[in-house]
This record gives C-alpha cells, structure tokens and sequence, in this order.
C-alpha cells in the first residue's frame, strides 16, 4: 500500500475517496529512560532511548493507519499528517491521519 504526505499519486488516478483514517499509539516511557534522557539533555547529544520509543510509536501508528485504510477497501492513503506530543510526565503519542483513497493502480 502507498502511504504519501502528497495529496495525490503521481502516475495514478484516484478514483474512489474512502474516508478518514487514523491511527494512533501511546507509548510509556519507563524511570530508567528518562534518567539517561536527563543526563544527554544535560551534557547534550541525542537520546536513543527515546529516539527507538518514538519510532515505534510511528510504526505503531502507521500499521493501524494502513490497516484502517485496508478496511475501508483503500489501496492507497494521501495526505498523511503525523503529530508528536506528550501526555503526562511519561507518555508518548504519535497520531497518523490521511485520507484512503482507491486508485486505478493495477
């Protein structure tokens, strides 16, 4: 399945708009990580800890997206807009959102 941020396919013809999909995940960060993520905010650099967690909240929220658009009968989704944000002191959440779309691709 082709899943774009563009709202259209190049070499493909859109011909049925399903509907909205989304797709979310909430991650929990556990004491530990964010232990060695205040020391790197500290001394500086990138927290892999946290960097690994949120790309499998994107992953997470990308396969429910897909499968939500499979459901409808889509082939395809455009237009998909991921949000980042922070719930509480310890939560991660990615949301993915677009529009499935049945196009004329073989």
């Amino acid at each position: 399945m082709i899943i774009t941020t563009t709202n259209n396919i190049e070499g493909q013809k859109i011909l049925e708009y399903k509907g909205i999909v989304v797709g979310e995940a909430i991650m929990g960060a556990n004491v530990v990580r964010d232990v060695f993520a205040s020391i790197t905010d500290i001394v500086g650099g990138r927290s892999g800890a946290y960097e690994a967690k949120l790309q499998d909240a994107r992953d997470v929220a990308m396969r429910e997206l897909e499968q939500r658009a499979v459901a409808l009968g889509a082939n395809a989704v455009v237009g998909v807009d991921l949000d980042y944000e922070v719930v509480g002191n310890s939560m991660l959440m990615v949301s993915a959102s677009g529009t499935a779309v049945l196009t004329d691709r073989g």
